[in-house]
This record gives C-alpha cells, sequence and structure tokens, in this order.
C-alpha cells in the first residue's frame, strides 16, 4: 500500500478504534498479562487480545509494571431508541456504516430486518491491530477470531477492497467473544467507579459558578427582588453536586425571599434544608425576624429525625462566648 494510503487508512481506522464496553485496570505488583487474562476471561490464551489491545506487541515489546494502566476488552452493550437502524447504528457504535452486517449478525439477526425498540443488542470491540511481516487477512483473521475463512469479512469490515495487509496498516478487528468471568465483572464493575472519578470536576465547577453567584443572590434579597431571588437559588440548586456550605446559604437566602413573599409553607420547607446543610445552626431572634423563626421553628416538625434549631434567648444573646454559630442577619 502506498504510503499515502497508509496515512489515510491510519485517519480513518483510528477514530473507530474507540472501546465499545472496555474498562480500565491498573497492574498490581507481582501481575502478568497472563494471570489478568486467566482472571477477567477465564482463558490465558486471551493475553494476546490484551497485548494488541494496549499497544503491546510496539517495537520489540513492551513489559507491563506496576501502577500502569491497562484497558480490558469487553463486548459493549446498547438499547435501541426509536428510529435507528443497523445501519446508523453501525455508524454510530463502530464508526461506519458499512458494518452493519457485522452488528446485525453478531446479535443474531438478519441484516434487512432492522431492530426494534428498546431492544438491547451486543456490540462487538473494535480491537486494533497493526500489521507486521508476514501478516494477510488470513493470518489475523485466524489469531484473533480462530477462524481463516473470516478473512473475507475482515477484508470488507476495513475497506481492503481486496488488497494485501502491509506492514504497518491498521486493522479492526470486530470481538464477540469477550465473555467475563464473576471475577471479571467485579472488576469491570470496580472500573465504572475509577472513570467517573476521572470524569469528575464537573461539581468543582458548578460550585465555582454558585460561588460568584451568590453575593448576587444576597444582593437580589437584601433589595427586595424576591422573585429573582427565588428563581435565581432555584438555578443555582440545579447546577450541581453543591458544598454544604453553599447549600446552607442558598436556603438561608431562600427562606428569607419566602417569608417576604408570605409562602410560609415554602419558607419552612426551606429552612428544613437549611438546617440539614448546617446542623450547628443557631437562630438569633434579634437578627432575624420573627416569621423567618417561626417558619424554621415549625420546619423542625417536618424532619423529626433532626434536632430542633436553637434559638438564642434575646437576653442572653451576647453571653456564653462558646456558643454555637449564629445564623448570619438577613432576615426580614
Amino acid at each position: 500500500m502506498p504510503l499515502a494510503g497508509v496515512a489515510t487508512a491510519l485517519a480513518l481506522l483510528l477514530v473507530p478504534a474507540r472501546p465499545a464496553g472496555a474498562f480500565p485496570h491498573v497492574v498490581r505488583a507481582g501481575e502478568t498479562l497472563a494471570q489478568i487474562a486467566e482472571r477477567v476471561y477465564g482463558r490465558v490464551e486471551m493475553e494476546q487480545i490484551l497485548v494488541s489491545a494496549n499497544a503491546l506487541d510496539a517495537g520489540r515489546g513492551l513489559s507491563i509494571v506496576p501502577g500502569m494502566r491497562l484497558e480490558i476488552p469487553s463486548v459493549g452493550h446498547h438499547r435501541v431508541a426509536a428510529g435507528e437502524t443497523w445501519t446508523s447504528l453501525a455508524d454510530t457504535l463502530l464508526g461506519h456504516p458499512d458494518r452493519s452486517d457485522v452488528l446485525a449478525l453478531t446479535n443474531e439477526a438478519k441484516p434487512w430486518i432492522q431492530p426494534t425498540e428498546g431492544q438491547e443488542i451486543r456490540v462487538p470491540y473494535n480491537l486494533r491491530y497493526v500489521a507486521g511481516p508476514g501478516d494477510s487477512t488470513l493470518t489475523v483473521a485466524y489469531r484473533f477470531l480462530g477462524q481463516r475463512d473470516k478473512a473475507w469479512m475482515l477484508d470488507r469490515y476495513n475497506r481492503l477492497g481486496g488488497e494485501a495487509l502491509q506492514r504497518g496498516d491498521v486493522v479492526l478487528v470486530p470481538l464477540t467473544e469477550l465473555e467475563l468471568t464473576a471475577e471479571g465483572k467485579t472488576l469491570a464493575a470496580s472500573a465504572g467507579a475509577l472513570v467517573r472519578s476521572e470524569g469528575a470536576g464537573r461539581a468543582r465547577d458548578a460550585q465555582r459558578r454558585v460561588e460568584t453567584d451568590l453575593p448576587q443572590l444576597a444582593a437580589d434579597v437584601r433589595n427586595g427582588r424576591y422573585v429573582d431571588a427565588v428563581a435565581r437559588a432555584s438555578r443555582m440548586l440545579g447546577s450541581g453536586d453543591l458544598s454544604r456550605t453553599q447549600l446552607a446559604q442558598i436556603h438561608q437566602r431562600l427562606v428569607e425571599a419566602y417569608v417576604a413573599l408570605d409562602a410560609q409553607g415554602l419558607a419552612e420547607t426551606s429552612c428544613l434544608a437549611w438546617r440539614e446543610a448546617d446542623p450547628a445552626l443557631v437562630l438569633d431572634p434579634i437578627e432575624l425576624s420573627p416569621k423567618i423563626v417561626r417558619a424554621c421553628t415549625n420546619a423542625s416538625t417536618l424532619g423529626a429525625a433532626a434536632p430542633p434549631p436553637s434559638v438564642i434567648p434575646s437576653a442572653s444573646a451576647s453571653a456564653a462566648p462558646s456558643a454555637p454559630r449564629r445564623a448570619p442577619a438577613g432576615g426580614r
């Protein structure tokens, strides 16, 4: 294959190589690829799948070391939505609409009979293999699929048009025989937490946005823009996972706004949320209006599990330096 053709093939094939259902595994001290393959698939010979999936066969071959992150191939799943066809699903899940035949056959279906809405289908794992000297679709099919007569499928799947493989060519091999052992399924479930943690940061972004909006929320309440304050606070609460301090400040402002709007029930509900976010809350009748104190006292009946908020008697408001923190001023 000419050099330009190789570059084009790489550009086209590397994108579809996005894994379907793969999950990460961090190598532990003393682990080998063979051991991992046996634990995950129940077959030591699946080591070669791990080698190719993680490009460990590059150059003279690479070793694994503790702390190294491996990709563990597994079959993915997808629930069919209204209007999806084998062609559209193959384009989305496998990288090209021409791979619809393989996707349908993987699910024991006929390519011309479309999947039904709500049907869960299996999605092959696109294993990326870089051809070496002497490789052909026959040898690749036998190595990874166990059958030389599937060479025609690899040719069609990779749109080779019958051309012979050259060293450095990238071939995608759709793998479906990747059943996990019980331990493998446990590892996959545990890896989900790792993947979620790597996608973290959204909560932090939301908290930073809310932190910049808190002064404006306080200004809305202070200047009598109670409807605006309620709308702003609702948006802030729906923006993501917020810190307890932020939740306490938002619900405090909601209590003040709802009391001013004579929405007693909503004020009581917000005060309950305020108290849950700040269990050390102490209501000071000198700083807070009687309506707010009454709303929060009534709120204690809504949450029987939580202790009622402390109310500082006005005569002792300045005493006891070790008393719990008071609620901030701002009541009306």
